[in-house]
């Protein structure tokens, strides 16, 4: 397939859109493209690095599951997204597992093929480092959230962030394919108190609740309650 026909739809993300041509072209030479279906596993929590992903259609989840069975869904990554560059610094194992979420597709550069192309252009490597540097500057915001925010401003705010896809989406979605079970995960909260959330939520005229999906109809007082 021609990943030319793929552009549109990566520069719609920040990270994607801001590169350097030359490294846009590079990325969608040595690219693959890849399908998952609903809950096939990408990787696993202790594989060898594998390159570089973004998704184009569907949505990827990621997390990690106990000796119990018990799961941490940390994020779903959705299209623009980009994901995967840790193991691409460190050549270390997979820190998490990865499924599809429902049918999906995917861009993938292999790990060789990224390592010989930031061999040859070294001032690349900034341009990822950007991109990791954007996961970690989330990851620190979540973890402050986890410890001095009340639930309904922890909502508010991962609702808001979905909706721009972390930054990447702009403007933002007034639409969210998402579960409560798994916005629950993502927020360390039983499913029965987010569902109590949503449901005041809706009660107030700020958001619209269906199966499977939640719909912003007031993005500014969803902003306001954010704020604590």
């Amino acid at each position: 397939m021609d990943m030319q026909v793929w552009r549109s739809r990566l520069t719609t993300g920040q990270w994607f859109s801001h590169l350097p041509a030359p490294l846009q072209n590079s990325l969608l030479a040595a690219a693959k493209v890849r399908r998952l279906s609903s809950g096939q596993r990408l990787f696993k929590r202790g594989d060898p690095p594998c390159g570089l992903y973004a998704v184009l259609e569907g949505a990827v989840r990621i997390g990690a599951v106990s000796e119990q069975g018990k799961e941490a869904l940390l994020s779903l990554v959705e299209s623009p997204h980009w994901f995967g560059e840790i193991c691409l610094f460190d050549g270390q194992p997979r820190t998490h597992d990865a499924f599809g979420l429902g049918q999906c597709i995917l861009l993938h550069i292999p790990q060789a093929a990224l390592l010989a192309m930031l061999d040859e252009q070294p001032v690349y490597w900034r341009q990822l480092a950007l991109l990791m540097s954007q996961k970690l500057r989330l990851t620190f915001i979540n973890l402050e959230q986890l410890s001095l925010m009340p639930a309904p401003a922890r909502l508010a705010h991962r609702l808001l962030m979905i909706a721009k896809g972390y930054g990447e989406i702009d403007p933002p979605r007034r639409v969210l394919q998402l579960p409560q079970e798994q916005l629950a995960s993502m927020l360390s909260l039983s499913r029965q108190t987010t569902n109590q959330l949503l449901k005041e939520l809706q009660g107030q005229g700020i958001l619209n609740l269906k199966y499977g999906e939640i719909e912003i109809l007031d993005a500014e007082r969803l902003r306001a309650l954010a704020i604590f």
